[in-house]
């Protein structure tokens, strides 16, 4: 069952420490968008289907990635693409975003979704039991 959208954002603002809803909805359109260039098929869709239709279309609409991120460098192309962010900060939005996706996902599916991606994001997902 999809959690509605303000529920979702909600979390993510509460995890995140946010001042306004729209500094959480910044992060997260940023963080599910470069997400989604990292996952395919089945396990994109499967989560899509977890998340609010909002950002579910975030992240089935992908910019292509043209090789996998390291959690280093995913950071990193956060904080490129939130204005005035440092990596320090953007590393706080990743895990406010992918924790409140991982919950969201279940713990099967959030498994699923680290084996398509470097090791590594289990920490950002908040999830460091689910480590290969």
């Amino acid at each position: 069952m999809r959690p509605r959208w303000h529920a979702f954002l909600d979390r993510v603002r509460e995890r995140g420490d946010y001042d306004t809803p729209e500094e959480a909805e910044r992060a997260a359109r940023v963080v599910l968008a470069l997400l989604g260039a990292h996952l395919v098929g089945d396990v994109r869709a499967a989560l899509a289907a977890r998340l609010p239709e909002t950002f579910a279309v975030v992240l089935l609409n992908p910019l292509q990635a043209r090789e996998p991120l390291s959690p280093e460098r995913f950071v990193r192309a956060t904080a490129a693409w939130i204005e005035g962010a440092t990596e320090q900060t953007a590393a706080w939005d990743v895990s406010a975003v992918l924790s409140v996706v991982a919950d969201a996902a279940g713990e099967e599916l959030t498994g699923q979704t680290l084996l398509q991606l470097p090791p590594g994001y289990d920490l950002l997902f908040g999830r460091p039991h689910l480590s290969r």
